[in-house]
């Protein structure tokens, strides 16, 4: 009797540490990157040409589509990228903690409501933000215009294949082509000439 009451305690004490050890694996990849300029990387499979400022791009033939990315943003709405299909989409990893992100954050709050007339819409993940307050304060004093998936742990960014053009530094920014594809990635903060540099060409795709 006293072992087949023990049994459910190890396993649920064994689903407790495999929870901590997912966590904390999301928490370490996200440490290694956090706030730093990043550098080019992938694999063989994921063909994309190093350019200038730091932004990797994708032949058209060659782009792999986005993971599924959808979540609570930080306004508490739900918002699923899948519903922008047919629209350029630019994702912009950031934390209200990093100064890269806040050298960044005028710039894409100008060039989001530049472009959404040419069919162009900005989508943040924020991340390793533990509570949402200084997040929302962020967002508020760079009057970013667009909204932003709340993604305290990560995952979001885990749902990225390894060796895929992930974004994989903070801040790290995806440019999305019309059909959902990823088209390009920046691993180092951005200006309105780089964004509009990498913006235009996709605009222009038919």
């Amino acid at each position: 009797m006293s072992a087949c009451r023990r049994a459910p305690r190890r396993r649920a004490t064994s689903r407790r540490t495999a929870v901590r050890a997912a966590t904390g694996a999301a928490a370490a990849a996200l440490a290694l990157t956090a706030c730093g300029t990043g550098t080019s990387g992938g694999s063989a499979g994921t063909k994309f040409v190093a350019g200038e400022g730091g932004i990797d791009t994708v032949k058209k033939a060659d782009r792999k589509p986005l993971p599924e990315i959808s979540g609570e943003t930080l306004d508490d709405e739900q918002l699923d990228l899948a519903d922008y299909r047919g629209k350029v989409v630019v994702i912009n990893v950031w934390g209200s903690w990093c100064p890269p992100c806040r050298a960044e954050a005028p710039h894409f709050a100008k060039v989001a409501k530049a472009t959404e007339a040419r069919g162009v819409r900005f989508v943040g993940i924020n991340t390793r933000d533990s509570t949402r307050q200084p997040a929302v304060k962020f967002e508020k004093e760079f009057g970013s215009p667009y909204p932003s998936l709340y993604d305290p742990a990560g995952k979001l960014m885990l749902r990225f294949p390894a060796g895929s053009l992930n974004p994989k530094a903070i801040p790290s920014t995806l440019f999305i082509d019309r059909e959902g594809r990823v088209a390009a990635r920046a691993l180092t903060p951005l200006g309105e000439e780089q964004l509009y540099r990498t913006l235009d060409p996709l605009i222009a795709e038919k």
